[in-house]
């Protein structure tokens, strides 16, 4: 046989001896090729093996090997013709104690914080009061309506714009930042009152499997790129993902992020009620204020009296006036009920016989209404210029004008006791009309 022709039964051979294979060691010399392939030798304490996984199957895995690595690999044995070598060819890998999803995110998030994508000089802040929210996530997921829910109950003036993106499964990382990216675009060309304020990205709980789309680098950059803030909103509040880092602000569930979006809204409302409470209570105590000043002035000794007599008489004779119209109206509200009742009754003749006799009783019941009415009001009238003049009889003006006057001290007190003046002090007299200064020059007691 050939050289070639040899090797090549060898080849089948072991490839049909060992056509799946499990094999655990420790990768040295890993190369990752320019064509895409990975090459590096598995070894234990004393031996060593060749194995090369081709890029049609390290695509599937989630993180990328290194030297000092222990791994457990799935392939199959083969022959390398070229140098009569044996191989294996890797189809899985997996790390040994820990796996591969938690490597590859260790991988990703230790190489983006290396470039400063994590940095907090780079996050932007949220606006103050934003009007309209992007949500990307699953149309179909729960995500989208915990969102929609809260913003309806705590923020209805804000409005949210769903753009739909598959959240979970190979292809969801991609559409993620394809939903961004047509975000920021649909930005750039749209009017300001159409423009998209914040962006929640996200979506409700699972598996790390499950999460894994937005663990992705591509979706971490263009969260990153976004113009417009993005909050991440992924899984629940135990849950962080590569895009809880890099985004703006992270919220624990997306019913969290509404929260955060809706609050500032509820924070103004919160602030303009505060106010309004506070110009109420400033409004009430100068009410209070004023309404006290009144009162002091109306409980002055010389116009209390008076004030309070005429108010009486005037409800009074309101009163009397409010009863009197009542029954007037009563009566001719009966009457005329009477009017219709009994119409309905009578025939044509009598109806205008009886019409012109009612309508006499009900004149006649009028004036005399119209009589006692104002039989009341000239009786208190009456009365009230009784009280008047009685009380411009006590007044201390008439006083005055029967000849007496009244002696003030210099500060305004009434002098009534000689007792309370010495020779020297300057009195004020106040007469009928006209006011006098004096000197004492002596009192008797």
């Amino acid at each position: 046989m050939t050289v070639s022709e040899l090797t090549e039964q060898v080849r089948s051979e072991v490839e049909r001896r060992f056509a799946n294979v499990w094999v655990e060691g420790e990768i040295v010399n890993f190369t990752a090729a320019r064509s895409g392939h990975w090459y590096f030798t598995l070894h234990d304490d004393t031996t060593q093996i060749r194995a090369v996984c081709f890029r049609t199957s390290n695509f599937r895995i989630r993180f990328k090997p290194s030297d000092g690595l222990q791994v457990r690999v799935r392939g199959r044995l083969s022959v390398y013709a070229p140098r009569g070598e044996y191989q294996l060819v890797v189809e899985s890998l997996e790390p040994v104690g820990e796996g591969a999803l938690a490597i590859a995110f260790e991988q990703i998030r230790a190489r983006l914080e290396a470039e400063g994508l994590f940095a907090a000089d780079l996050k932007r802040p949220l606006p103050f009061f934003p009007k309209r929210v992007g949500v990307v996530t699953s149309p179909t997921g729960a995500a989208f309506f915990d969102i929609l829910h809260v913003l309806s109950r705590r923020a209805r003036s804000v409005s949210v714009v769903l753009i739909p993106a598959q959240v979970q499964g190979e292809s969801a990382g991609n559409e993620i930042r394809l939903a961004i990216r047509r975000a920021n675009e649909f930005n750039r060309t749209a009017s300001i009152e159409e423009r998209l304020d914040v962006l929640i990205v996200g979506r409700g709980g699972g598996s790390a499997e499950d999460l894994w789309a937005f663990n992705e680098e591509g979706v971490a950059r263009a969260i990153r790129d976004s113009a417009i803030p993005i909050i991440s909103a992924v899984g629940h509040e135990i849950d962080f993902t590569i895009a809880d880092f890099v985004a703006d602000v992270r919220a624990a569930t997306p019913s969290a992020a509404a929260e955060i979006v809706a609050a500032k809204e509820a924070d103004i409302a919160e602030f303009i009620d505060s106010k309004e409470l506070r110009i109420a209570e400033l409004g009430e105590r100068k009410i209070m204020q004023l309404r006290s000043e009144m009162q002091d002035l109306a409980m002055s000794p010389v116009f209390t009296e008076f004030p309070n007599r005429l108010r009486s008489s005037k409800y009074e004779i309101e009163d009397r006036l409010a009863r009197v119209t009542s029954c007037m109206l009563d009566k001719v509200k009966y009457s005329a009920a009477e009017f219709d009742r009994i119409s309905l009754r009578l025939s044509p003749l009598k109806l205008a016989s009886r019409l012109g006799k009612n309508g006499t009783e009900l004149a006649l019941l009028e004036q005399r209404h119209k009589a006692a009415a104002r039989s009341v009001t000239e009786s208190k009238a009456q009365s009230l210029g009784f009280l008047a003049a009685k009380l411009d009889s006590l007044s201390p003006l008439s006083v005055l004008d029967r000849g007496f006057s009244i002696a003030q001290k210099e500060d305004g007190t009434i002098l009534r006791d000689a007792s309370e003046v010495t020779r020297g002090d300057k009195l004020k007299i106040r007469l009928a009309r006209g006011k006098l200064e004096a000197d004492v020059l002596s009192s008797e007691s």
